[in-house]
């Protein structure tokens, strides 16, 4: 009885002596989903939002497409210029053409801008050219897409020529509309690269696109994987390659740079006051940031394993959805240029 008893304390006191103080503080806690939140974003080129937050919402985006809203005038404007003015490298001084927020500046047609531009680092030439390129595509939706006519409530939609010209046309904005459709078209090729990088990662067997529906899954992949295979077939990619090639530690900086600077944009479409216009601003500023996280993500997707989850590189769903959507805006972009093509033919 005694040694058992000897046992049972000299128990007691190894359990009490190993036991684990859990105990955590408020501050503790808190200070934890900040570091998770940290580590999740390191990778992120645009602010995602939180799915599981009491403000977020689910949407069916075929029942909110994107087309003109009556959102314009001051408000719009100064979102873009938040947009452009805090995020493009760009200092005070130089003035964008066109703007209609900034002072008059006499007989400058928007050389002075472009000067300025073409000094630039690449790096920093090509973020411009991407948010240039994502507002002449935005722009583009809306004039295709514009409310013509409206009687008995049954709103007539279709292409506005004269909106168009306003915002493209090389005389009506001296020679800006090229430079805008140009940008326009740089994008489309950025996330045709991305689309081409990310192959591998939906190639592997692991990879499913879950919905509940296995047959339907295994068709959505199916489809999938034969878009990123015509990707491949288009030659004319932007080389990536290029960017942040100089010094280790000067490139890491500027890299980084450019990726505070895109989550900046996402946290200011949240500023847009008309709620799809922020839906689809958002969307396709998600969309572009996901591509530039895959574009500079090569060698983590190259050593994707096969049969085991990710661990260099991983997509969540939001994501996805924002990538495959933001190119089908721009596909349906380049398509709306070539119908306003044959319009202002038939006009002349």
């Amino acid at each position: 009885m005694a040694n058992n008893t000897k046992e049972l304390e000299d128990c007691e006191q190894a359990n009490k002596l190993g036991a684990i103080n859990s105990t955590l503080s408020n501050q503790s806690k808190e200070a934890f989903i900040d570091w998770a939140r940290y580590d999740d974003s390191r990778d992120h080129f645009c602010e995602l939002d939180d799915e599981r937050s009491p403000a977020a919402q689910y949407v069916d985006l075929l029942l909110n497409p994107e087309r003109y809203t009556g959102y314009k005038g001051t408000s719009a404007w100064r979102v873009w210029n938040s947009i452009y003015e805090e995020n493009c490298f760009k200092p005070r001084s130089v003035y964008r053409p066109l703007n209609p927020l900034a002072p008059s500046r006499g007989e400058d047609d928007g050389e002075s801008f472009y000067t300025w531009l073409e000094g630039l680092c690449l790096e920093k030439r090509v973020f411009y050219k991407l948010i240039s390129g994502l507002h002449a595509s935005i722009n583009l939706h809306l004039c295709a897409n514009y409310l013509l006519e409206e009687t008995w409530g049954k709103p007539s939609w279709g292409p506005n020529i004269k909106e168009f010209k306003h915002r493209f046309d090389p005389v009506e904005t001296k020679g800006e509309g090229p430079r805008r459709l140009k940008n326009l078209y740089f994008l489309y090729l950025i996330e045709l690269r991305a689309l081409s990088k990310v192959a591998p990662y939906f190639e592997r067997s692991i990879v499913d696109l879950y919905t509940g529906n296995a047959e339907e899954d295994a068709d959505t992949k199916t489809l999938l994987l034969n878009i990123f295979q015509d990707t491949k077939s288009f030659p004319m990619h932007f080389d990536e390659k290029s960017m942040f090639a100089g010094d280790k530690k000067g490139a890491k900086s500027l890299k980084e740079e450019f990726r505070l600077h895109f989550k900046n944009i996402s946290r200011i479409m949240d500023c847009v006051g008309c709620d799809k216009c922020r839906l689809w601003g958002k969307l396709q500023t998600q969309g572009l940031g996901t591509a530039l996280k895959i574009l500079f993500s090569e060698k983590e997707i190259q050593k994707l394993p096969e049969n085991s989850p990710s661990k260099g590189f991983q997509l969540t769903r939001q994501e996805i959805v924002a990538l495959l959507n933001a190119f089908g805006r721009l596909s349906t972009s380049i398509r709306d240029l070539q119908n306003f093509k044959v319009l202002l033919q038939h006009s002349r």
